[in-house]
């Protein structure tokens, strides 16, 4: 068996007790040269035989011509034996306060690694709980703002950003099931009841597959949608000034025909407005948005498409008459498949890939429901610093 790694806890351990056991030994060492020192040439002995007179002190310590008498020699050694031994008893005792301190602090730094260590386990705890089932849960450290509970707060706000997104997720896989279901259950409808009539005739057959054909055309819309939806949201550093303004203009000739069969009066003021992305996708974003408004439109109502540009920030402003839309519906519209009404027709992609492809781009889309009816879209994206040098004042296209 693979011997444990060491773990953190006891690394922090052995640390503590390494830089105690060297700070220590290293402070009782100069401690006992101190004291050593000391009693060889500061020893308050000399002053005190002094006190005991004046003829004792000149026999002990005046240094008188010859070698020193028998009594003398005796006294000296019996002076540093007696200091000898009361530096040998210092050094056990330091040696032994030393062995007990460094015991104590190897203790006392297990319980505090442990004590410091005790968040990152509450963490591991939770990553090792947390599955695709249970996002919901989170670590809520309690504590001082160090760096242990940042590293919780955003552990949590990684884990609410993943329930975040599992939960539009699987209401997208939800929706886009239902979506292309449908259509496969009136094929298959459209069929069986075809085969289920022996005598049916070529006009019959024939309405059978052009239903068939209509219901294919719709599942591809629906899937060159979703494709176009997961491109938007997957698309990352391609990045080229794109006139935001041409695009828009382009989008309205393309779509004049589908507004006047509407009877949908369209004006334009598209100021300059250059940013920086992905031309598709800023040409597929405006053209849901002139979409949305003709589609969602009363019958001879009026459709504004604005572009501007204003501190740095390209503004796409694009209004539409229609009915009056409950204020507290509106910012719903940008989610997958939501539609207010299922009349109208489309998938309700559309205001979906718009804020994708908004968002993608580093801006924001705005809805407003106006009292009078309708909707307003307001869509913001940094603005690029590159002057594309197309001189394209505001004008004006009517269908009168």
């Amino acid at each position: 068996m693979r011997p444990r790694a060491r773990t953190i806890r006891l690394r922090l351990t052995l640390i503590y007790g390494v830089v105690f056991l060297v700070s220590a030994a290293a402070l009782l060492t100069l401690g006992f040269l101190l004291v050593r020192h000391n009693l060889d040439h500061h020893h308050s002995f000399r002053s005190e035989v002094v006190g005991l007179g004046t003829a004792l002190y000149r026999s002990l310590f005046a240094r008188p011509p010859g070698p020193p008498s028998p009594s003398i020699r005796a006294f000296q050694a019996g002076y540093h034996q007696a200091v000898g031994a009361a530096l040998h008893r210092l050094l056990l005792e330091y040696v032994g306060a030393l062995v007990v301190m460094t015991g104590v602090s190897v203790a006392l730094g297990w319980w505090i690694a442990g004590r410091a260590l005790a968040p990152l386990r509450a963490i591991t705890a939770t990553a090792q709980r947390v599955s695709g089932e249970n996002l919901g849960e989170r670590i809520a450290l309690q504590g001082p703002n160090d760096e242990l509970k940042d590293l919780a707060d955003t552990f949590d706000g990684m884990l609410m950003r993943l329930d975040s997104a599992f939960a539009s997720q699987k209401h997208f896989v939800a929706n886009a099931s239902h979506e292309l279901r449908t259509p496969l259950a009136i094929m298959r409808t459209e069929v069986d009841v075809a085969l289920a009539d022996p005598d049916a005739s070529v006009g019959e057959l024939r309405a059978m597959g052009e239903a068939v054909c209509e219901t294919i055309d719709r599942s591809e819309s629906l899937i060159a949608a979703l494709l176009l939806l997961a491109r938007s949201e997957g698309v990352h550093g391609r990045e080229e000034p794109v006139d935001i303004a041409e695009l828009a203009g382009d989008c309205i000739t393309d779509l004049h025909h589908t507004a006047e069969e509407a009877g949908i009066n369209i004006r334009t003021s598209l100021g300059p407005a250059v940013a920086r992305g992905d031309s598709a996708l800023f040409e597929r974003m405006l053209a849901n948005l002139v979409e949305n408004g003709i589609r969602h439109n009363y019958p001879a109502g009026e459709l504004s498409v604005a572009t501007s540009t204003v501190d740095g920030v390209v503004e796409v402003l694009v209004c539409n008459g229609g009915a009056v839309i409950d204020p507290a519906e509106v910012q719903s519209l940008t989610q997958p498949f939501r539609r207010l009404s299922r009349t109208a027709g489309g998938f309700g992609l559309g205001l979906s890939i718009v804020r994708s492809v908004a968002e993608v781009h580093g801006g924001t889309v705005e809805l407003q429901a106006p009292a009078g009816g309708g909707l307003e879209v307001r869509v913001r994206v940094p603005a690029s610093s590159i002057e594309l040098g197309v001189d394209r004042r505001p004008r004006s296209l009517t269908k009168s």
